[in-house]
Formats: C-alpha cells, structure tokens, sequence
C-alpha cells in the first residue's frame, strides 16, 4: 500500500493549470484581435469542429457563442466527410480544435474551407501542423504540460481551448454590444431567464391598477384599494402623474376623522420607489429588498404615469 493524498492531487492539478491559464493571457497577442475580426465580420454561422476530447470542447464553445447572440453550432468531423460539410455555407467561419493540429479527421474540413475561401481558425499546440498551415488565423495553444504527465490524457490543454473559446465568446459580444436584455431573448426558461425577465414582463398592467385622483372621498378611496387587493392605491394627478400612495401605514396615520378625507390629504407624496417597465426583475428585486425603505409593491411608472404594478410575491413566483 502506498499512501496517497487526493487534496495534494488535486492542488497540483488546479495549480499547473492555472499556470497554464496564467501564460496562454500572458502570450494572447495579435492573432487573437484577428480571429475577433473574423468572427465579428461573418455573415452566416461560427462553425465549431473537433475530434475526440477537442470535439467536446468545441460543442461547448458553439454552445457559449449560440447563447450569447452568435450563430454557432457544432459539425462533427466524421460526419463532415459524410455528408454534414453541406452544413458548412458561404459567410461562415470555421473554428477547428486540435491540440496537434494532425487529426486525419478534419483534412476534409480544411480542404473545403480552402476551396470555398471559408474563413478558418484553428485553436492548435502546432502552428506548423497540416490544420496550422491551412488556417487563416491560428491562436496557438500556450507551451504548458498535461497535468497527467505519463499518461499524457488531455487536461491542460483542454481548459486552455475551453478558456480561449470563452475569450473569443466574450470579445465578440462586447464588440457586438449584446447585451442582458439580448442575452434573455437566448435564456427564457430556469432561474437565469426569470432573473433577466423585466417588470414589464411581470407586471399587473392598466386594467389591474389600484388608482384614485386627489379628489376621492377615502369612502370610495378604501373600496378601490380593498377590490384591488395590493395594499396601495395610487393618486393620481389631473395629467394621470402619479403624485402619492396610500399604504395601511397612511390610513393608521390619519386613523382620526380618516373618512372625511380626501385621497390627496391622506397620500405619501412620491412614491420614495418606482420602476420603468424595461428595469430588470432582477434590479427591481434588490431595488424592493433596499431597507431604506423595504417595500412590497412598486408602482411601475412610464413617463411619470402608472401603467402597472409589480409585487414582490410576483418575482417570486416567476423564480426571480
């Protein structure tokens, strides 16, 4: 028996590779603004391609540009010289991983891109290899060893590619100005879609509004706000401005003489806290989290008039 300590494994591993990380940054230079360039002057799809474990890592970079706003999908090397190569169009760049550059596999690839001047980039260890040679750009893979030095299984170079296709990924979107609210249109369902939904998604919208003018009897003012259920009624200026809110917090405060009152003498001028329509339900929920002061229920405002509201139980509803 041999001792054996899994926690020292594991830091060694983590250790080089982010050593690796460290230099492939270090050594990013100019080919990586022209494969940028490539990418961004495309008229059609970013074509990823690998074999075996490069494979892999190019499913998940075609999977990270597709989802930031880049058309990409994967074709798989095989299945190029069987048919998948008409996948490949007029207007699309080729991004091909290989850490040796020597895949028998992709010479199909190459040679179609050079016949049909498809832009190619490869993501290689050897820029003197067959798919180096072919490339338009090469961005080389950072001089760093496999963490598994015998075995020569790949580690490191497989989270250089994945690290510089998510470089890549980047840099294209923030050239592109893609932004969250284009990053939600790709992200719809689960916790990262709820959070990128806006208030105007979520809201209750005219037809539900608790509104009184300044005017109102709060005979009447207390019948709207119980038959709309929110807790609030809002008043409203001549313009349809909103000007305050009544909260139970008013009514207590007005408690003597409550019914001889108009909607517009028992009001809170503001509201301290509201929202345009196109704020994100992830900010409204931290704008309504604020302790200074923690509300329940915003007013959602548009031009200085209400066209909705928006509860806190709503954004936890939709899984904000």
């Amino acid at each position: 028996m041999t001792d054996f300590d899994a926690i020292a494994v594991g830091r060694r591993v983590l250790t080089t590779e982010a050593d690796a990380l460290k230099l492939q940054a270090d050594t990013l230079g100019e080919a990586f603004a022209k494969a940028v360039d490539l990418l961004f002057a495309a008229k059609g799809r970013i074509i990823c391609t690998g074999i075996g474990k490069s494979g892999h890592v190019a499913k998940k970079i075609a999977a990270t540009f597709a989802s930031t706003g880049a058309p990409a999908f994967f074709v798989h090397a095989n299945e190029a010289s069987h048919g998948d190569l008409g996948m490949i169009a007029d207007g699309d760049v080729i991004l091909a991983l290989s850490k040796s550059g020597q895949n028998q596999e992709l010479a199909d690839i190459l040679a179609y891109s050079r016949r049909f001047h498809i832009p190619l980039i490869a993501l290689t260890a050897a820029p003197d290899s067959p798919l180096g040679l072919a490339a338009d750009v090469v961005l080389q893979l950072a001089d760093a060893a496999e963490v598994t030095a015998e075995v020569k299984a790949p580690t490191t170079s497989t989270t250089l590619q994945i690290a510089l296709g998510d470089a890549l990924a980047v840099s294209l979107l923030e050239r592109r100005g893609f932004t969250a609210k284009d990053f939600k249109t790709f992200h719809p369902g689960g916790k990262l879609g709820a959070m990128l939904r806006t208030v105007g998604d979520l809201m209750h919208g005219a037809g539900e509004l608790p509104l009184v003018s300044q005017d109102t009897p709060m005979t009447e003012a207390l019948l709207v706000m119980t038959s709309k259920a929110f807790g609030i009624v809002g008043v409203t200026g001549p313009d349809g401005a909103l000007q305050g809110v009544i909260t139970d917090g008013d009514l207590r405060r007005h408690i003597d003489g409550l019914m001889t009152h108009t909607a517009g003498q028992v009001m809170t001028p503001g509201p301290k806290k509201s929202a345009p329509p196109g704020m994100l339900a992830s900010e409204a929920l931290a704008l309504m989290s604020d302790p200074l002061p923690m509300v329940t229920v915003l007013f959602v405002i548009d031009g200085g008039k209400p066209v909705g509201i928006l509860r806190i139980h709503d954004l936890i509803r939709a899984g904000v």
